[in-house]
C-alpha cells in the first residue's frame, strides 16, 4: 500500500497530472496531515487502496500547533482542488490528527483547518493510532518522528496502553545542519533531503538522532509494558542511519516502512474507512 501511496502522491509543485481516465465511484475516504514540514493529503477507495494524492512543504504547524492558519487553509484548499480536478470527483471529508499530548483547543484548530478548506472533519485521532491503523501492530511500539516532534505509542494486544510526544524532530535536523554550515533554514533543508549530501551529514545529525532515540527508550521504560520490536515513522524516519542508531540506543529490533512519510496520513483515510464498515 505504500508503494502505491508513492506512486500516486504528486509533489507539489511539479507539474499538475493528468486526470484519472475514469472517475473513482464508490465512498472516498481522505486522510490529512498538517505536519511541522509537510503537508499531505490523500485519497484512499472503500477499500482502502490509495488514489490520488498530494504533498508539499509547509511550515503552518510547529510542535503540533497550527501557528499559520490561513496559510494551512489556503494550501489545504489549493490541493483539495488540484487533487479533485485528478480525480474528477469532489472532496466532501476527511480525517486527520494530532500528536499526543496536544491540548484540546489545539486539535480543534486542525478540524477548523480542514473545515474552512471546504472538507468535513470526519475523525480526528493522534498520530501513532493513526500509523496502526495501516500497520496493524498487536504489540509494540510506534515511534512517529515528524518534522517538530517524535510521538510514542505502546501497544498491547492490539490496544494503545501508554502515548507521550515531545519537542524533537526532521526541524531540529535542519537547524543544526544550518547552524553547522552557516547557511539558510532553506538551503539545510535542502542538503537534508538530498541523497548524496546525507552520508556527510550523519555525524552533525547523529547527536539529534540519540535525543529521539533517548525519548522512545524513556518513554519505553515509563510505560512498564515488555517489548519486542519498535516500529519508525514519520519522514525524519528515512534519514539513512536512523533506525541503527535507535537500535543501538534502546537495544530493540528497529524497522521502518517503506515510505514512511506517507504511513500516518494514510492511517487517517484508513481510520475513516473502517470507522464507516
Amino acid at each position: 500500500m505504500l508503494q502505491r501511496a508513492a506512486q500516486v502522491l504528486h509533489w507539489a509543485p511539479d507539474p499538475e497530472p493528468p486526470p484519472l481516465e475514469d472517475a473513482p465511484s464508490g465512498r472516498l475516504h481522505v486522510g490529512v496531515d498538517l505536519g511541522t514540514a509537510y503537508l499531505v493529503l490523500v485519497v484512499v477507495d472503500a477499500a482502502g487502496v490509495p488514489l490520488a494524492g498530494e504533498y508539499q512543504f509547509a511550515q503552518v504547524v510547529r510542535d503540533g500547533l497550527v501557528v499559520d492558519f490561513i496559510g494551512a487553509v489556503d494550501r489545504l484548499r489549493a490541493m483539495k482542488a488540484r487533487v479533485e480536478r485528478r480525480l474528477g470527483r469532489e472532496l466532501t471529508h476527511a480525517a486527520s490528527g494530532y500528536p499526543p499530548g496536544v491540548p484540546l483547543p489545539e486539535v480543534r484548530a486542525v478540524a477548523n483547518v480542514l473545515e474552512s478548506a471546504g472538507l468535513e472533519c470526519t475523525h480526528l485521532v493522534d498520530e501513532p493510532t493513526a500509523a496502526n491503523a495501516l500497520l496493524g501492530l498487536r504489540s509494540g511500539a510506534i515511534v512517529d518522528v515528524g518534522g517538530g516532534t517524535t510521538g510514542i505509542a505502546i501497544f498491547q494486544d492490539g490496544e494503545v496502553v501508554y502515548t507521550a510526544d515531545e519537542p524533537t524532530g526532521g526541524t531540529h535536523f535542519t537547524l543544526v545542519i544550518a547552524g553547522a554550515h552557516d547557511i539558510e533554514f532553506e538551503e539545510a533543508e535542502a542538503l537534508k533531503t538530498d541523497p548524496q549530501e546525507q552520508p556527510r551529514l550523519f555525524p552533525i545529525l547523529r547527536p539529534v538522532m540519540e535525543k529521539v532515540a533517548s525519548i522512545a527508550a524513556r518513554h519505553i521504560q515509563a510505560s512498564g509494558v515488555p517489548l519486542e520490536t519498535i516500529t519508525l515513522v514519520g519522514g525524519t524516519s528515512a534519514y539513512p542511519g536512523m533506525d541503527r542508531v535507535v537500535q543501538q540506543y534502546t537495544g530493540l529490533p528497529v524497522r521502518v516502512p517503506t515510505h514512511p512519510a506517507f504511513v500516518t496520513p494514510l492511517g487517517f483515510a484508513l481510520h475513516d474507512v473502517k470507522e464507516k464498515v
